[in-house]
């Protein structure tokens, strides 16, 4: 039998859910290596809804769990319904849904809050010593909940290539320890069996940012 793989989506587009291009690399991955994907969301209103041709907030309300179903191709359950038991490892991918309807990152930083069904899981998976894979900017659930833990979301100077850098900062004034890596690159924190990688944190071409993702998904599906 493959690993079970819990993968948590926030929603369905960059700028008010999961990133669909970082989602999609981690089911195509997962399955590469054999593992079985079981999708999650929360069952929660998201903070607000993106029009993505414009950038600009709507007036549309959109729930978390309903969205996250397109990228599932329906194949999803209600997140409260997780049982860490029965899952051999987890996998957040990135998008602003994950700082938006996973957490209140956007709007407060490093003094955010935890949805505490997210929470609940990660510490669930944490406790039970199973490895739990994060892109983007899902690492900065591990950077509030798991003080001094090691994890990468590219690097810390902000430029052209690195636009999100300051988010590396942040993470580190909440004492974690920060770790620049490529792209393609990942960083494994091998104490607290976390494996993080920066994908679209950087402004690289997608098969590198799909090659990245790639290195998570197996490393997770090893120490699984």
């Amino acid at each position: 039998m493959g690993k079970r793989v819990a993968v948590v989506l926030a929603g369905c587009g960059v700028y008010d859910g999961s990133e669909i291009h970082e989602s999609s690399a981690v089911l195509v991955h997962l399955s590469r290596e054999g593992a079985q994907a079981e999708v999650f969301a929360p069952n929660v209103d998201q903070m607000h809804v993106v029009d993505h041709v414009k950038g600009q907030p709507t007036q549309e309300k959109r729930n978390v769990l309903v969205e996250s179903a397109r990228i599932a191709r329906g194949n999803i359950k209600d997140l409260a319904t997780l049982d860490v038991k029965g899952l051999d490892a987890l996998i957040i991918p990135g998008g602003f849904g994950v700082a938006k309807n996973l957490s209140t990152w956007a709007t407060q930083g490093k003094n955010c809050v935890i949805s505490k069904e997210v929470e609940d899981v990660l510490k669930a998976f944490h406790a039970a010593k199973k490895p739990i894979g994060l892109c983007c900017i899902s690492p900065v659930l591990a950077a509030k909940i798991f003080p001094g833990c090691e994890l990468t979301v590219g690097h810390d100077t902000e430029c052209e290539k690195w636009p999100y850098a300051k988010t590396a900062e942040t993470m580190k004034e909440l004492g974690c320890k920060h770790v620049n890596k490529h792209v393609t690159e990942i960083h494994v924190d091998a104490k607290n069996k976390l494996v993080t990688t920066s994908a679209f944190m950087c402004n690289a071409p997608m098969h590198e940012i799909y090659d990245g993702i790639g290195k998570m998904v197996k490393e997770v599906v090893r120490l699984a």
